[in-house]
């Protein structure tokens, strides 16, 4: 395989900055890869809302993060198209879009297209379709892949954590703790229940900003709120590792296929176990019985509080480092790109000499 230096334009969605300073898991891989490419010497733009901290190019569709625009489809065709202008300008090798708009837009580019699908794919089935054969498309889990078995899935690339900054606590609390977004999905109200019913205190912390998530927080948590319950918001990387890492463990009664679990692994980064259900991606990330506990059904995770002592911090740290660090993601982005362009080279080559003969 050819080792040449790629120009890669990464594609960020308009809403949060990269990195972010709060919630943005998104936002959070596409850092880390962004700055991984360019250490190993490669050219990359970054293309994203607001300003940047990463050591790419930084072209912007927005003066600002379109933060409290989440989910306005004028907002994500706008940068589309501010992108696809953007583009227009740039000499590069491949771009690799992160935002959902993206995949449209591949038609009309003379460069190979490489789509990360962060979200459930299930639910973007029709339109992933769609653009099938104009894109490479790539997974974050085993688990999104199975789901949707008829799409063209070039690769599977596992997210990552950068534990360089995540400090590890190996001193735990009886707390047990729930962080995400509010939505009934992350099961915030079950993990409530469970915590109550086994006599346990429970930390919430959440970004709690769009409608939907203040609906579910109105009807869910509010009504459970009680001495057992320490609600604090949305919080930044310091005080949800501080969370975390005092934690008895990371509790995660999922609702559904979650396609990866970013905070999984952060947990596990501060030596926390993750006591959670074996749905969607959670399996592929927590080592039962090693690095957690993982059960069928909510009602079965009770019972695993009374042996968290017997979950090693320094294994659940292990864990990360080993398997979800940033260089591992990097490399397997790298050697990713380097192959579907390499692939288009040799065959422009052919389609050329065939032109000619």
């Amino acid at each position: 395989m050819s080792n040449r230096r790629l120009h890669v334009a990464e594609v960020a969605p308009p809403f949060f900055q990269v990195p972010p300073d709060g919630y943005g898991g998104i936002e959070s891989v596409v850092a880390m890869l962004v700055d991984g490419l360019v250490a190993r010497g490669h050219k990359v733009t970054l293309i994203g809302a607001g300003d940047h901290q990463t050591q790419a190019e930084f072209l912007a569709t927005f003066e600002e993060p379109q933060t409290e625009r989440v989910g306005d489809p004028m907002v994500e065709l706008t940068h589309a198209a501010r992108v696809d202008a953007l583009l227009e300008d740039l000499d590069v090798d491949l771009v690799h879009d992160h935002s959902t708009p993206g995949p449209i837009l591949a038609r009309g580019r003379n460069v190979p297209v490489v789509i990360t699908s962060h979200g459930p794919a299930g639910q973007w089935s029709e339109y992933l379709q769609a653009v099938d054969q104009l894109v490479h498309l790539v997974g974050i889990s085993e688990s999104q892949k199975a789901l949707c078995p008829d799409l063209s899935w070039q690769a599977v690339v596992h997210n990552a954590v950068d534990t360089s900054g995540i400090p590890m606590n190996v001193n735990k609390g009886d707390d047990l703790v729930w962080i995400g977004r509010m939505s009934p999905d992350k099961g915030a109200h079950i993990a409530i229940d469970l915590a109550r019913r086994a006599d346990r205190r429970i930390v919430l912390a959440a970004k709690c900003t769009e409608p939907q998530e203040e609906q579910y927080f109105d009807e869910y948590i509010q009504p459970r709120l009680g001495s057992d319950v320490d609600w604090r918001g949305e919080v930044g990387p310091p005080e949800k590792f501080e969370l975390l890492g005092q934690a008895s463990a990371f509790l995660f009664p999922l609702q559904w296929n979650e396609p990866f679990g970013m905070v999984v692994l952060e947990a596990m980064a501060c030596g926390t176990p993750v006591v959670s259900l074996k749905r969607g991606a959670i399996p592929e990330l927590v080592l039962d019985g090693v690095t957690g506990f993982l059960r069928e059904e909510p009602e079965e995770l009770p019972e695993t509080f009374g042996r968290l002592k017997e979950i090693d911090p320094l294994a659940c740290r292990a864990r990360v480092e080993e398997h979800f660090n940033s260089e591992l993601m990097v490399e397997r982005y790298e050697r990713l790109f380097l192959e579907i362009v390499n692939a288009q080279r040799t065959a422009s080559a052919a389609q050329n000499l065939q032109t000619t003969q």
